[in-house]
């Protein structure tokens, strides 16, 4: 068992670092708002940390899971950051999904220092954080990597090394891509089905155990014909996270025409005061 630091608390980053301590990992954690940090402990064993700095001093590994490029170089460089408090030879495992840029920037900024660094996006949803069944993709060392996926083994279903650092986050891109492709069509399909006045569900049961089938039409069908959006990935976050897809795009020469209307449609939904709604509310435009 291992000693670590788990730096933000939010849907993800909460359940995420219970399951460290369910394995009987020494947890440490530092959020933003100490109530929440205060609320772990309650839930969970451990202990609770003013700073990232305090909390990362004397971790094997430290974890992160905040909101953004910003939120991420705060924890780890700034005033009381994580890796002025890390030991030489510790780990650092970013979950955050950010630019590979600041990956990148941060890998060399721990390199420095004598840390190492692996970037770890993850997707599963708070669903998938609150269950342990994580689809983790990795970049950094193989030797980093090594050392870190035993850690990660405590809340992923699947944990994968893609390539060198900013590779996870490469990847935790497509992944973006994919889904906003897969909740348009959803959600059209499931529009189109209610104006022709087929039964949803019935649709559904038949064509989700063939080539159409996939996580989001399984998981959140029932939902999207309810009306019923109070929960899941934000589309906020959503946003933030297919801005960064687009921008990488533009900056290596590859055409995202699909993900950049849905981004748009995204924003059609923010301006209908749905922004902290599941990125299945997509169909409330069609509606």
């Amino acid at each position: 068992m291992a000693k670590v630091a788990f730096l933000g608390l939010g849907v993800m980053g909460f359940p995420m670092a219970g399951h460290l301590a369910a394995k009987g990992h020494e947890v440490t954690v530092y959020n933003r708002s100490p109530a929440k940090a205060g609320a772990w402990v309650t839930k969970h064993k451990g202990q609770t940390a003013a700073t990232p700095r305090e909390a990362a001093e004397g971790a094997e590994f430290v974890m992160a899971c905040v909101g953004n490029d910003d939120d991420l170089a705060q924890v780890c460089t700034g005033e009381g950051g994580a890796f002025s408090g890390m030991t030489p030879g510790a780990v650092f495992v970013d979950h955050t999904t950010v630019s590979a840029s600041i990956t990148r920037t941060l890998g060399e900024k721990a390199k420095a220092l004598g840390l190492h660094f692996v970037d770890a996006p993850v997707s599963g949803g708070q669903a998938g954080a609150e269950n342990g069944q994580l689809s983790i993709m990795c970049g950094g060392t193989p030797e980093d990597y090594a050392r870190a996926e035993p850690v990660m083994a405590a809340y992923a279903r699947i944990c994968r090394l893609i390539g060198p650092q900013g590779a996870g986050q490469l990847a935790k891109m497509m992944n973006q891509i994919c889904i906003a492709g897969l909740m348009q069509g959803l959600s059209e399909a499931l529009a189109f089905g209610q104006k022709a006045g087929l039964d949803g569900e019935k649709v559904v049961e038949v064509i989700s155990q063939g080539a159409a089938g996939s996580w989001q039409m399984a998981n959140r069908h029932k939902t999207m014909l309810a009306d019923q959006f109070d929960f899941g990935f934000a589309v906020d976050w959503m946003r933030k996270d297919l801005h960064i897809c687009l921008q990488t795009a533009d900056d290596i020469g590859a055409r995202l025409p699909v993900t950049a209307l849905v981004d748009q449609f995204y924003k059609d939904v923010q301006l209908m005061g749905g922004g902290r709604n599941d990125t299945s509310s997509l169909i409330r435009r069609l509606k």
